[in-house]
C-alpha cells in the first residue's frame, strides 16, 4: 500500500467516486486496505460496507460495476478520488448518481438540519 494513505482509526479511508467522462459525482463510500487492494489489483471498485461490516464489490448483483480508470488521492492522503466508467446507475435506488437531492440554500429564515 501507499504509505502516503492515512486510514482512520477504523481502518478505512473515504472514496468520491466520479465519472470519469462527465466528471458528475457518483457516491461516495468507504474503503479499506483490502477493498482498495482488490480495487487495484482487478480494475472495479470495491469497497467496505460500514453497516454489514463486509467487502462489496460495486454492481456485484445489479451488474452496474464501476471499471476504474485512475485513481488519486488528497493532499492529506486520507481521501480517494476515484474516476470511473459506470456500467449502469451508481445509487441502490436507480438514480444515476446518489446526489440527486437538494437542499434549499440562502432561504429566509433559513432550513433546519
Amino acid at each position: 500500500m501507499m504509505p502516503e494513505l492515512h486510514f482512520d482509526n477504523r481502518g478505512l479511508i473515504a472514496a468520491v467516486v466520479q465519472d470519469a467522462t462527465t466528471r458528475e459525482v457518483l457516491m461516495v463510500a468507504w474503503m479499506n486496505a483490502e477493498a482498495l487492494r482488490l480495487t487495484l489489483a482487478g480494475g472495479e471498485t470495491h469497497f467496505w460496507s460500514r453497516s454489514r461490516g463486509e467487502l462489496w464489490h460495486k454492481g456485484a448483483t445489479s451488474g452496474n460495476v464501476q471499471r476504474v480508470r485512475e485513481i488519486r488521492y488528497d493532499c492529506d492522503g486520507d481521501a480517494l478520488l476515484v474516476l470511473v466508467e459506470p456500467a449502469g446507475p451508481a445509487c441502490h435506488t436507480g438514480a444515476q448518481s446518489c446526489f440527486y437531492r437538494t437542499l434549499s440554500v440562502g432561504r429566509a429564515g433559513g432550513q433546519e438540519v
